[in-house]
Formats: C-alpha cells, sequence, structure tokens
C-alpha cells in the first residue's frame, strides 16, 4: 500500500536512524525495501545504521550495504549501550534537515514513513507513528503500558501514550540537547528539552522478520524506572506525599491512644499493635530514602563523567578517529 504525497515532501532531506542489535538477517531485506521507498518520496536521504555491539555479524552486513552505497552510513558502538543511547550517536551524526527513526526488525513499514513526513508538514514538531496492535503477550504490553506511563510522567505530555521507535522530527531538535552527557538516555525525553508540539498518526505494524524483541518485561521495568528518576522530579514529590501522610496517620494514632486514656481511662493494649506502627513507619522512611538514594547515585555517576556512548569504528573512511568517548567536559577543561 502506498500514500499519496505532497511536493513538499519530496523535496524533503532526510536522515533515517536505524540502531542494530543481532539484525544480521534483517538488514538486507530492510535496505532492499527501504531504498526505493526513499528514492521514490523524498529529494535526498541517507541511513544511518548504528551497530550498538551485536552478537552476530550485523557490523559486517553494515559495512557491506556502505560499500556498495555510499548513502549508508555505519557507526558500531564499543559495546552494547541501549537503543537509546545508540539513537543519540545517530541522531548526532545525520547530515539532513529531517530526522526519521525506525526499528531494525521491519515492523515499521517503510509505506508509512509518508504518514509522518506529511504530519511534520501540518505545523507539528515530533510526529510518532503509533499502532494500536498488540503485537506482545499480556505481561509484555503491562510493562509497556507502565513504560509509557512512566514517559508521560518525565515528557509531562499527554501524547506520551502513543509514544514509539517510529518517529520524525526536524534535526534542529537536536541543539536542545546537543551537551548532555549521561549513560541514562532517552529520546522522547530530551525532545520535550526542545518543544512541545507532539502528535501521532496512525500506522500498521508488521510482525517481526525474525527474531524476537530484545525489550523484555524486566528491560521494560527497568526502563520506566530509569526515566522516572532519571528526567523526572516525580519521585521525590512522591517521597514528600508519602511522608506528609504518614505524619497525619501519626498524629491520629496519637489522638486516638490519647482518646482512650483520657475518655475510658484504659491504655491501647497489646505488643502487636506497635510493632505495626513500627513497620509501617520504618518501611516509609526506607522507602523515601530509596529514591534519594536512587537521585544521588545518579549524580555520583555523573560526577564520573561516564560516555553516553563510544564510537568503535564507522564505514566513512574519511570519518573522524572514532574511539573517543562523548563525555562532558571536566572542570579543567571547563
Amino acid at each position: 500500500m502506498t500514500h499519496s504525497v505532497s511536493s513538499d515532501v519530496r523535496r524533503m532531506q532526510v536522515s533515517i536512524v536505524i540502531p542494530v542489535f543481532n539484525a544480521e538477517t534483517n538488514l538486507p531485506e530492510l535496505y532492499r525495501q527501504l531504498m526505493p521507498a526513499m528514492e521514490s518520496l523524498v529529494e535526498r536521504f541517507e541511513v544511518i545504521m548504528v551497530e550498538d555491539g551485536s552478537r552476530d555479524r550485523s557490523w559486517d552486513v553494515i559495512s557491506a550495504l556502505s560499500a556498495r552505497d555510499p548513502r549508508v552510513r555505519g557507526f558500531r558502538m564499543s559495546r552494547n549501550y541501549g537503543q537509546h543511547n545508540a539513537l543519540l550517536c545517530g541522531i548526532r551524526a545525520a547530515k539532513y534537515g529531517v530526522i526519521l527513526t525506525m526499528d531494525d526488525d521491519l515492523q515499521h513499514p517503510v509505506s508509512e514513513i509518508s504518514l509522518l513526513l506529511q504530519a511534520l508538514l501540518q505545523g507539528h514538531d515530533v510526529v510518532y507513528g503509533s499502532s494500536n496492535d498488540n503485537q506482545h503477550d499480556l505481561w509484555r504490553n503491562v510493562a509497556s503500558r507502565m513504560t509509557k506511563l512512566a514517559l508521560q510522567r518525565a515528557m509531562g505530555a499527554s501524547s506520551a501514550s502513543q509514544v514509539s521507535a517510529f518517529r520524525a522530527f526536524p534535526t534542529r531538535l537536536r541543539d536542545a540537547f546537543h551537551d548532555y552527557r549521561s549513560p541514562s538516555v532517552s529520546i522522547d525525553a530530551l525532545l520535550t528539552w526542545a518543544t512541545t508540539r507532539f502528535t501521532a498518526v496512525s500506522v500498521k505494524h508488521a510482525p517481526r522478520l525474525s527474531g524476537t524483541s530484545n525489550y523484555t518485561v524486566r528491560k521494560l521495568i527497568t526502563h520506566a524506572f530509569n526515566l522516572m528518576t532519571g528526567f523526572s522530579t516525580m519521585p521525590l514529590k512522591l517521597a514528600s506525599v508519602i511522608g506528609f501522610g504518614f505524619t497525619l496517620f501519626g498524629f491520629a494514632v496519637l489522638a486516638w491512644v490519647l482518646g482512650r486514656y483520657f475518655i475510658q481511662g484504659t491504655s491501647v493494649p497489646g505488643f502487636p499493635f506497635l510493632a505495626s506502627l513500627i513497620a509501617i513507619f520504618s518501611g516509609a522512611q526506607m522507602f523515601t530514602l530509596g529514591i534519594f538514594g536512587e537521585y544521588l547515585a545518579r549524580m555520583y555517576g555523573r560526577s564520573m563523567e561516564r560516555p553516553t556512548y563510544v564510537v568503535l569504528e564507522t564505514s566513512e573512511q574519511s570519518a573522524e578517529p572514532a574511539n573517543v568517548a562523548h563525555r562532558a567536559p571536566s572542570r579543567r577543561e571547563a
């Protein structure tokens, strides 16, 4: 199925960023479908494939495609940093005015790209290709919903419920997070630093060509937790609310104990009652301390200046030395 496109879309110049992980068998077919589709769609384009520490021959395939077609640019990470870190690498390397991101498993049909590009022309800054098809099991979908709720808090935008890896936005938005240096990355949260004009269009969601998703339930829950503590102060506010709530609860218990003593002339009997109160208040304290500790740990991690990613090599002969860690300048350098 193809969609009619306007002349404004045909004049676009697009950088397609694809994070690659264990996709050796998918990449040739992705290239075969993507290149003719983009040739008929826009004036000029490039395909940036960022190999994120794969255990198969994905980099060999990317190198071969780049040698055959200069429009394909490859970046090889020194190890597996994560999908969003790989995306950030590709976004920073993009040369053209529009960036489009998609997965390496062909679940984002190339025929739907035109819908995202046309939506950009309607005054939106970020366009997501959202699908209502649930291709995963129950727990995977529940974890995905949890991640989107966490992202909604981090982004402060209702459109977070429609976020997907299939997105398009103007390259100029990356200026807002040009100096971002942290191991924890969320492209969608970073985009909120530049704009609030988000939207989503309905697209098809194709089955995977091969393999299984690398986003397990555990990884999705971890990602949601990182979003909440890395890009939002909501957990700190939650800790304050919990502390205030248990303070009121403590006053209520005190009023009850005093009321029994002055009205009935008896005290509250039983060791279980006292032990329960101690357990409740201790648990609340440990919970809030854990939230504070998570934020302190992130501050400590940033103070060590751990790189967001390290590019081991590129497919471009004229590239700068690639084994340079992307990090924040030290105090002496600043």
